[in-house]
């Protein structure tokens, strides 16, 4: 079967960390731009994160700049991402993506391309 399984979303209190996980089965994450998306309640999904097909480039959302920080491990066909000093205003349902092949971060921001989501984890932060 073919998707994208996140996972590591919870309830934590502001100024905590998470580590979201994405692990693809069925279909590869080796050579594809990847992204991080996350939707509010009440509010439009948004841009997160973004990984590039090398792992060399990254590129994030404002709010998230130096708090967050997205990786990949193509040897475990799972990304992730690392939540640091999370606030309130974090709260949403986190869904990875895959991007277009050797696709760039560019790519990612503008969801160019991804084709594969996965169902999403909640992150829930308390102040």
């Amino acid at each position: 079967q073919v998707q994208l399984v996140e996972s590591g979303g919870g309830l934590m209190q502001a100024g905590g960390s998470l580590r979201l996980s994405c692990a693809a089965s069925g279909l590869t994450l080796t050579n594809y731009a990847m992204g991080w998306f996350r939707q509010a309640p009440g509010k439009e999904r948004e841009f997160a994160a973004a990984i590039s097909w090398s792992g060399g480039r990254t590129s994030y959302l404002d709010s998230v700049n130096g708090r967050f920080t997205i990786s990949r491990d193509n040897a475990k066909n799972t990304i992730y991402l690392q939540m640091n000093s999370l606030k309130p205003e974090d709260t949403a349902v986190y869904y990875c993506a895959r991007g277009p092949k050797y696709g760039s971060t560019s790519d990612v921001a503008t969801a160019k391309g991804m084709n594969y989501w996965g169902k999403g984890t909640l992150v829930t932060v308390s102040s």
